[in-house]
């Protein structure tokens, strides 16, 4: 063992002449523990809430949409989806078409956002059809397909619609309920445009978690849909999973080429910039703030080691007098900031980790799914996390050292044993 380590584990376990250093110096190691464990659960707690958003956005949506520029939409599509499969990395795609419309059941109504899809082909790109939590999405399939009600027809079975949660709740919606349904686009008459509506029958419910979805989307057949808006074979966008999710601009961008001129595309990544933007400065300020904790912690490290100096004056004037040199001097002082930081960094990570691992094993955090839309507090500890904290505190717990490791080394031993 090196002589400045053996000196600096002495002094770090030796008794005191001053109870209140080694009260000092144990409140350090308890600070820095807390401090360690705090970041931890906090980064934990951030990513798990960012997995569990990005996770229920990609079910909900698909990676990649494609649109047409400047036109009012995609025609002739089936043998571009068809082109547009081979492209390379695209694993699936999904036509569709979506309407702004206007939502009614007696005199209760809201407005929605209408999409027409091919479930078969829709459950490839997304899951949202699986977040149906009352009725069933199966009557959105070709094979349930009901014919258009004639006006006036009494008992005549009516097209079907999927509608959020929220949405059905605003309108007082339950399933087995006919609505009626009410589209802008509607029809020339000699008294004008007049607006084109049509009774559907709610077969199923859904609810996605995210309130932009479950408030304001409805789906329904491409076909019914196409007739509601009164265009025929007309998509307005066509949807692709990819097989590669940090990848997707550049995936995109190959379809728009793949596609033609004219095209433009969007992705998960531009649709939900902003979301994602705000977790990231979540996360830092939550670093910042809680990093806090180990700074208090590193004064303490600094006043513990500070008054360690004034106590071992004389034996650092022994030592220098017997040849130690002021370098070795400062390396003891530092090595002890050094070996404080580290036995506190050690227990926070590992109490960090524990109640992190706890918390999502057991998940005895729990929510309101009413206002966070998940039921318990989602934990992801990450190992990166860990080695970032450790380099930040260990880091903040050296500078600390720096002052009383110089006080020690300038220690003049003939100044310091003058009275003894």
């Amino acid at each position: 063992m090196r002589f400045e380590l053996f000196l600096a584990l002495r002094y770090l376990k030796a008794k005191r002449r001053q109870a209140v250093v080694g009260v000092v110096t144990t409140i350090s190691i308890a600070g820095v523990a807390a401090g360690v464990a705090a970041l931890i659960i906090a980064l934990a707690i951030t990513n798990g809430m960012r997995r569990d958003l990005q996770d229920r956005l990609l079910g909900a949506s698909a990676h990649v949409d494609l649109m047409r520029v400047e036109s009012d939409g995609i025609r002739d599509w089936q043998p571009l989806i068809d082109r547009l499969r081979t492209v390379p990395h695209v694993t699936a795609a999904a036509p569709g078409i979506y309407g702004q419309v206007l939502v009614s059941r007696g005199p209760r109504a809201g407005f929605a956002l209408i999409k027409g899809i091919v479930p078969a082909q829709e459950r490839t790109v997304s899951n949202i059809l699986d977040s149906v939590v009352s009725g069933s999405a199966k009557d959105l399939e070709p094979e349930a397909a009901m014919p258009n009600p004639e006006p006036g027809a009494a008992n005549t079975p009516y097209p079907a619609l999927v509608l959020g949660k929220d949405i059905a709740e605003q309108i007082g919606a339950q399933v087995g309920d006919s609505v009626l349904v009410t589209s802008p686009q509607g029809e020339l008459t000699p008294l004008g445009l007049a607006p084109k509506y049509q009774r559907f029958r709610v077969t199923g419910i859904f609810h996605s978690g995210f309130y932009q979805y479950d408030a304001a989307m409805a789906f329904m057949r491409l076909a019914d849909a196409q007739s509601l808006f009164s265009e025929p074979d007309l998509l307005s966008v066509i949807s692709f999973k990819v097989d590669n999710l940090d990848h997707a601009p550049a995936i995109g961008h190959s379809i728009e080429q793949a596609a033609g001129k004219g095209f433009m595309s969007t992705n998960w990544m531009e649709q939900n910039r902003e979301i994602f933007r705000a977790l990231k400065l979540e996360q830092v300020v939550t670093f910042i703030v809680i990093a806090l904790i180990v700074i208090v912690a590193a004064l303490n490290i600094l006043i513990a080691l500070t008054m360690m100096v004034m106590e071992k004056t004389r034996d650092i004037a022994v030592l220098m007098s017997f040849g130690v040199e002021p370098g070795q001097v400062r390396r003891i002082f530092l090595l002890q900031g050094l070996l404080i930081s580290i036995i506190g960094t050690a227990i926070g990570l590992v109490l960090g980790y524990l109640i992190a691992w706890a918390g999502g094993h057991y998940h005895f955090i729990h929510l309101s799914a009413e206002v966070y839309s998940i039921d318990t507090l989602p934990f992801a500890p990450r190992l990166l996390d860990g080695v970032i904290v450790s380099v930040v505190s260990i880091g903040i717990s050296l500078l600390a050292t720096l002052y009383p490791s110089s006080a020690a080394a300038r220690v003049l031993p003939a100044e310091a044993l003058r009275y003894e």
